[in-house]
Formats: structure tokens, C-alpha cells, sequence
């Protein structure tokens, strides 16, 4: 993948997160961006973020103790070790989080 190609990939997901935390019906959440990164906080101020990491041309989710990398394959955002999606990933840690189901991101 081109650097170009990763800039236009990494901005469309972090544009995709930011639109789906706006959607979600819950005042417990609420998010800010900034270059490169969306951020999801909760009312308890606990954080998660979302971040492009240029170097490795990677997105990184980072919520509580844990943290994923993901690499583009094509078609969507995958962890670089069990290959799991990464808005899937998102959907369940807030839900969890929020102490509900949440609607997937996208």
C-alpha cells in the first residue's frame, strides 16, 4: 500500500468511528479528534483511542488495559494477530463499556 493510499484509509475509518460515536444514543459516551485520532470517552472518564500509526501504516485501539494493531487487507481494517475486524472490535468493547449492544460500526 501506497503512503497516499494508507492517508486516504486511516482518514475514511477514523471519519467512520467519529460518525458512528455521534450516532450512538448514550449520554455515558462522547468523543473529540484531533490529528490522526479519535478519542471515546465515557462519563467514569475512562478513554479508548483510536490512532493512525504512519510508521507501520497501521490503525491502534487502545480501550483500558489492552491494546490491538490493525493492518488494511484490502477490504477492511484486520488485527494483525487473529485477524479479527477492527470496527467489530470497537462495537464490543463500548458495548461492554456502556453495558449494552451497541449498533457495529459503519
Amino acid at each position: 500500500m501506497t503512503e497516499h493510499e494508507y492517508q486516504e484509509h486511516a482518514a475514511g475509518c477514523l471519519a467512520v468511528v467519529a460518525r458512528w460515536v455521534d450516532r450512538i444514543d448514550d449520554d455515558a459516551l462522547d468523543r473529540t479528534t484531533g490529528d490522526g485520532l479519535v478519542a471515546l470517552e465515557f462519563e467514569d472518564g475512562t478513554k479508548y483511542v483510536l490512532n493512525r500509526q504512519g510508521a507501520a501504516h497501521q490503525m491502534w485501539f487502545a480501550a483500558g488495559a489492552r491494546a490491538w494493531h490493525y493492518d488494511w487487507d484490502g477490504a477492511a481494517w484486520v488485527d494483525d494477530r487473529d485477524r479479527h475486524r477492527l470496527y467489530d472490535r470497537i462495537a464490543e468493547v463500548v458495548g461492554a463499556k456502556l453495558g449494552r449492544t451497541v449498533s457495529p460500526v459503519g
